[in-house]
């Protein structure tokens, strides 16, 4: 058996289609970013500018976060010691838990190593625990939403993307009696739209569901204190379970849900993947902690962060470029093929000095294949002009289609069968 062909020739359709994921070799500069070093395979090395990465707010190079990772280090060492259970519960930890509670109003926090492993570990355990229960989850949840769904073993229902009436519907048909969870995200990163969230508190209430909120994309960006979505909506209170990530708005990495203290004592005592995962460092919890006690009190960020996004869609879109309309900080542009996207990307970095990923199916459809955008606080005025310039410049060279973007998602959508919904099963 030639083992090793399998694995190869597993790669190779990828790049054939030109899915194949390249990562690229950067180094961030403290106090220098967006700016970033680029290193070629022949280890060459020139400066570039990033305009994909997630560190939203450019809190992984606020002074006061670094300072609080390297005083942590200095004084507790720079490893957890093991589990939770053992050894490794340390005070920064506890003490950013507390400040997760604190931010989103809620009675207890508990802290994983990333965002998904939250989804996957929260989602899962919570229908475990739930007897004969049914999951509701929407069309267009994160990856690890849905790995948690399935681990849970629960019964799943699909509701079309942010469609109140059809989630009714399958409510209305479902056991009244029987526990239920609706799971919803509240920013989407990829079209970076936003949850109807009321409306769905209000199917939740009527129809005895708990809540399970993903504000992954705005944690730290939205709300009088940077309790994301809800927490602008004034809605909050109305969660159950509110789940977030340290590795976005906040800069520093780790993923986290909030909610009454009886859940996260159920999760706490049955997620198998935070029961045997090594926690967080100290220095690592206090740099997150002192991320998330700035924001709380100044909105100086959110602010410039808005400011920013909305100056970049206006500029490309004047410049007749297909960039999708959001009412968030996310900046779609829609190229719709895989490798016209992948020579966009290329090019850019190339010649322009500018780093954008590529984004392809399964993140995305095949035929909405896209540059995600996401500028910060600190892209000034000056490189959102020179964006514009650079993608002007690799648009009419390759002869990319100037179609608006919301035409082509659409188009894209009604010919897709990347969407197809499942209808109620398991």
């Amino acid at each position: 058996m030639d083992y090793r062909g399998i694995f190869e020739d597993a790669v190779d359709t990828l790049r054939a289609e030109k899915r194949y994921r390249v990562f690229a070799d950067l180094e961030r500069v403290a106090g220098q970013f967006p700016r970033a070093i680029y290193r070629d395979d022949a280890d060459n090395m020139r400066d570039i500018t990033i305009w994909c990465s997630n560190d939203y707010l450019g809190m992984g190079q606020h002074a006061k976060v670094i300072g609080a990772m390297q005083d942590t280090a200095s004084k507790l060492g720079v490893g957890s010691g093991g589990t939770r259970n053992i050894s490794g519960t340390n005070r920064p930890l506890v003490e950013l838990e507390r400040s997760l509670a604190d931010l989103h109003r809620k009675e207890a926090a508990l802290v994983f190593t990333s965002g998904f492993v939250s989804n996957e570990a929260a989602i899962s355990t919570i229908g475990r625990l739930l007897p004969d229960g049914i999951i509701f989850s929407d069309q267009l949840n994160h990856a690890s939403m849905i790995q948690g769904v399935r681990q849970s073993g629960m019964q799943k229902v699909i509701f079309r993307h942010n469609d109140v009436a059809h989630l009714r519907d399958l409510l209305a048909a479902t056991d009244r009696k029987r526990p239920k969870l609706i799971c919803f995200e509240s920013v989407y990163s990829m079209d970076g739209d936003v949850a109807p969230i009321k409306e769905i508190c209000d199917l939740a209430e009527e129809f005895g569901a708990l809540t399970y909120i993903d504000e992954v994309h705005a944690v730290g960006m939205y709300g009088e204190r940077g309790g994301g979505i809800a927490e602008r909506e004034g809605l909050m209170d109305r969660i159950d379970i509110i789940e977030g990530t340290l590795a976005k708005g906040f800069g520093t990495m780790g993923g986290y849900i909030t909610a009454n203290r009886a859940i996260v004592d159920a999760v706490r005592s049955y997620a198998p993947e935070f029961i045997f995962t090594t926690s967080l460092p100290p220095a690592l919890c206090a740099a997150a902690r002192a991320s998330i006690e700035h924001l709380k009190g100044s909105s100086h960020e959110r602010m410039m962060h808005q400011r920013q996004a909305r100056l970049t869609k206006a500029i490309l879109a004047d410049a007749g470029l297909p960039v999708m309309e959001t009412e968030t900080h996310i900046v779609p542009l829609i190229v719709g093929d895989a490798r016209a996207v992948k020579a966009a990307s290329d090019m850019l970095l190339d010649k322009h000095n500018i780093y954008i990923q590529p984004i392809n199916y399964p993140t995305v459809p095949k035929g909405t294949e896209r540059l995600r955008i996401t500028p910060t606080p600190l892209h000034t005025d000056e490189m959102i002009f020179a964006l514009r310039h650079a993608l002007v410049s690799v648009w009419t060279s390759l002869e990319l289609p100037r179609e608006p973007a919301d035409a082509k998602i659409t188009a894209s959508k009604l010919t897709s069968g990347d969407l197809t919904l499942p209808t109620i099963g398991g």
